[in-house]
């Protein structure tokens, strides 16, 4: 390292209890995303919390419930918001400690750009290396932008993030830092491994026919990525690429059973192009110097004309409800947040402009209440208060365990007929009289009951 670098770093040091004093009440924070969440910096802000009000603190994706929360049970000195609704976020907005900033994810940077005002940006970043860049390539996102914005950026260095190559902008220079703090390097975030259902086999089954050689895969969270992942390795599948905005562990199973290798991808030939990463410490070893994969902001990873680019992208993400007239819920339930809309329009959108690409919704077609009776997730409108993610003019593919239906170029009738077919049987009777009722059923349909 060059002794100027060197006493630049160190000149820039100081305690986390120094640190958070740049803070001042009315102020608007910043906090750094996903497995990037800045615990030392959080921690000795919530100290503070009797001495500051209205301090407005913003993130993506809460990976634990901030020490700021626990020390302001009851809001008086921050007001906490999140650009996407995780668990800790449900968690937390279901108490009122946190509320959505609705988005389409591709658009966050601009929308920091152009109408944020950030005093202090708390970034967690890798160690420096040799020429001055301290990496955020793990939860590169809206990251750059914040930092653009912000007036003090104070970096919290912790020795466990791994340099995640690019890409664009996945480091920030020493010069870009005002601040430096050398955290407790605690462990970070890793997403338990979640079981695929029955019903997430039979959907994965459904999605590996909607595959073909060279396809370029998006995946989403939870136990259908997992199924769909070891089906595909399991497959004589190959040359398959990837460009999406979550960076996975079955991804990494993928590569190494050599069904991954971008030869076939139109832009970022042979690179695995993600914006953040979750998943077990595999992964992040995994992504740690790999010259594999590449990190960009989230204005690039989403953008649907950049999806576009590359052909046959297959786009596969959850739903929580589908109405009759094809309007997909995947962020609430009613009025209450359960997610964020995310990157999921922006996929629809991007893969349905993509040669051969398919934009698949993926849902249960039933779910279960805490009295155990089960519930049609296909419905004949959304529940009153649910937010519409995917308008009906942007859907393309639905898939439940019992099947999968193409919606462009339908009237609406044609739509209910393809829809009632991939719902339950038990529901199907009530859906085709709602349909009825609603005047998108006519007499010549020929669905089998």
């Amino acid at each position: 390292m060059d002794d100027v670098i060197k006493w630049q770093y160190e000149q820039k040091v100081i305690p986390a209890e120094e640190a958070v004093k740049y803070v001042k009440s009315g102020d608007s924070v910043s906090y750094g995303e996903f497995a990037l969440f800045p615990r030392t910096l959080d921690a000795y802000l919530a100290k503070r919390a009797n001495e500051l009000e209205d301090v407005q603190v913003m993130g993506v994706s809460f990976t634990s419930v901030p020490e700021i929360v626990k020390a302001d049970p009851e809001r008086k000195h921050f007001i906490l918001q999140d650009l996407h609704f995780s668990a800790i976020s449900r968690y937390i907005g279901d108490r009122n400690l946190c509320h959505y900033i609705p988005n389409t994810y591709q658009q966050g940077p601009r929308i920091i750009r152009k109408y944020f005002d950030i005093d202090v940006a708390f970034i967690s970043v890798s160690p420096m290396d040799g020429r001055g860049f301290f990496n955020i390539g793990l939860a590169n996102s809206v990251t750059p932008a914040a930092i653009y914005k912000a007036k003090i950026v104070i970096a919290e260095v912790n020795e466990n993030i791994p340099t995640c190559l690019g890409g664009n902008q996945e480091s920030i220079h020493l010069s870009q830092i005002d601040y430096i703090v050398e955290g407790r390097n605690d462990p970070l975030f890793e997403i338990p491994n979640i079981p695929p259902t029955p019903e997430d086999e039979k959907i994965a089954q459904i999605i590996l026919n909607e595959i073909e050689d060279g396809s370029c895969l998006q995946l989403g969270i939870g136990g259908l990525p997992n199924a769909v992942g070891a089906l595909i390795a399991d497959s004589d599948l190959k040359d398959l690429g990837v460009h999406s905005e979550m960076m996975m562990d079955a991804f990494v199973d993928l590569y190494e059973k050599g069904r991954i290798t971008g030869a076939k991808k139109t832009i970022d030939k042979f690179k695995m192009v993600y914006t953040f990463a979750l998943g077990s410490k595999r992964l992040y070893e995994f992504l740690d110097h790999n010259p594999v994969c590449a990190s960009y902001p989230v204005d690039y990873t989403n953008d649907p004309r950049i999806i576009a680019l590359n052909d046959r992208i297959i786009a596969i993400n959850n739903a929580l409800s589908v109405d009759l007239l094809t309007q997909v819920s995947s962020e609430t339930v009613g009025t209450r947040q359960i997610s964020g809309t995310g990157g999921q329009l922006d996929f629809v959108i991007g893969a349905f402009n993509s040669s051969r690409g398919k934009g698949i919704i993926c849902l249960h077609s039933t779910y279960q209440d805490s009295k155990g009776e089960f519930h049609s997730r296909i419905t004949p409108t959304l529940p009153l208060g649910s937010v519409t993610t995917v308008p009906r003019s942007m859907v393309q593919y639905i898939a439940t365990e019992y099947g999968i239906a193409q919606f462009k170029g339908k009237s609406t009738w044609a739509r209910a007929e393809s829809l009632i077919e991939i719902a339950h049987p038990d529901f199907r009777d009530g859906l085709i009289k709602e349909a009825e009722k609603m005047k998108i059923w006519i007499k010549s349909n020929k669905l089998e009951i």
